[in-house]
């Protein structure tokens, strides 16, 4: 489960193993993210101080965890960072649904952070250690699809059960369940760490496009030295990093929260559709992810990272921009301008996942990819801090209208970074 892939350059059981133990534990997750905030305030009794200081103590747990980490993942192995990560999310999760007052929710958010971080910082290494430099592209939009479609799966589960039963005697076990959906990825990281060749870090691969051997015969040429790892101050001051993480941040503000906090409330406040049909342009764009990865990843790696990378935020712009022609319509020209946009915002999101990795992967360098990963989950971390906030302010203040091509304004900000980063990578 430790190599690049096996004969043919395919990638291994490893590389399936871990990915189908990824949607397990998105889909545990997807049962309960949407419900804690209403669990602690509510259920619980700590009202929205108990909410706030839950999700205080996770994001700090979180920038501290990624930042201890990446440095170990490079040391060691990313694949027993991750193991750690996955467990502290476990025990976080089964704290949770046990809690009965402040001090254990503290800790399950302690606890959640420290999983978030450590994953995070792990989880590139692993995939580059388990699969083909050809195959990494795709193998990284898989994961983002792989994690997305398994909190779509949760989510929807998690509603269900709770229209089916009693919220208040259900809620507790979501969370054991949570818990109980992270145990094979755990194991899996664990099993990949045990298993890999000996000498190795389990961070990046240095295979070629097939992974297998050239054939040569003789005595094999001792291997380069590796190279050293770079500190977090040397890696900021590569021009082509810094941007990256700028990108990063912008990615996660200008992007990826607001589909998630500020595209419903236009969809369901502004434009007047129920609830129905915000669930449906989510699905929608949940739908065409799932179809769409492999062959627009094909086609993407026709294209150099960096332009990959650009062509994320430019569908974006052409996404929100027919979301803002749809207020000015209704019926089945409506309907085909919001489906568009569910379809365009996911197609950048393949881009995106398809090119930022290898990217990082390429600027931080095997022996730094610990340290990378770190940096861009920090970046991540200040980007969902800030989005959903910004978002809703602005299109509360703008309206409708104006609030699509605010969004719109938003990607084309992260467009110019990224045409920035594409002159530095040159």
């Amino acid at each position: 489960m430790s190599g690049a892939g096996q004969p043919d350059g395919r990638p291994g059981a490893g590389f399936h193993g871990l990915m189908a133990a990824l949607l397990a534990s998105s889909a545990g997750i997807g049962l309960v993210f949407p419900l804690t905030s209403i669990y602690i305030s509510d259920q619980l009794g700590l009202g929205g101080t108990g909410a706030g200081t839950y999700f205080v103590a996770m994001a700090a747990a979180g920038c501290a965890a990624a930042v201890l980490g990446g440095p170990r993942a490079d040391r060691g192995s990313a694949a027993a960072v991750g193991a750690v990560g996955t467990t502290s999310l476990v025990l976080s999760y089964a704290l949770l649904g046990v809690a009965g007052g402040s001090l254990p929710v503290t800790a399950a958010g302690l606890l959640a952070g420290v999983g978030y971080g450590l994953q995070y910082a792990a989880i590139t290494g692993v995939v580059t250690a388990l699969v083909p430099a050809a195959l990494q592209r795709r193998a990284f939009v898989l994961r983002h699809v792989m994690t997305n479609a398994g909190m779509g799966l949760g989510a929807t589960g998690g509603g269900l059960l709770l229209a089916a039963g009693r919220p208040a005697g259900t809620l507790p076990w979501l969370y054991e369940a949570a818990a109980a959906a992270s145990v094979p990825l755990a194991a899996l990281f664990l099993l990949i760490h045990r298993r890999r060749p000996a000498g190795t870090a389990g961070t990046a691969t240095t295979a070629g496009p097939s992974g297998a051997d050239s054939g040569a015969t003789g005595p094999e040429p001792a291997p380069d030295p590796e190279p050293d790892p770079q500190g977090y101050r040397a890696l900021l001051r590569s021009r082509p990093i810094a941007l990256l993480m700028l990108a990063q941040a912008l990615f996660a503000t200008a992007g990826f929260t607001q589909i998630e906090a500020t595209v419903p409330l236009l969809l369901h406040h502004g434009m007047g559709i129920g609830l129905a049909g915000v669930s449906a342009v989510t699905a929608g764009n949940a739908l065409v992810l799932l179809l769409l990865q492999h062959p627009v990843a094909r086609r993407l790696e026709g294209l150099a990272e960096e332009a990959a990378l650009i062509a994320a935020p430019l569908l974006w712009c052409a996404a929100f921009g027919a979301g803002a022609l749809a207020t000015a319509t209704d019926g089945a020209t409506r309907t085909a301008l919001l489906a568009a946009f569910a379809a365009l915002f996911a197609i950048g999101e393949i881009a995106y996942s398809s090119a930022f990795f290898p990217l990082l992967v390429r600027f931080s360098g095997p022996a730094s990819l610990g340290r990378g990963s770190a940096l861009s989950s920090l970046a991540w971390s200040t980007g969902t801090a800030v989005g959903p906030p910004l978002g809703i302010a602005v299109v509360t203040a703008t309206g409708t209208g104006t609030g699509w091509l605010a969004l719109a304004a938003g990607a084309a900000a992260v467009l110019a970074v990224t045409l920035l980063l594409h002159h530095a990578a040159r």
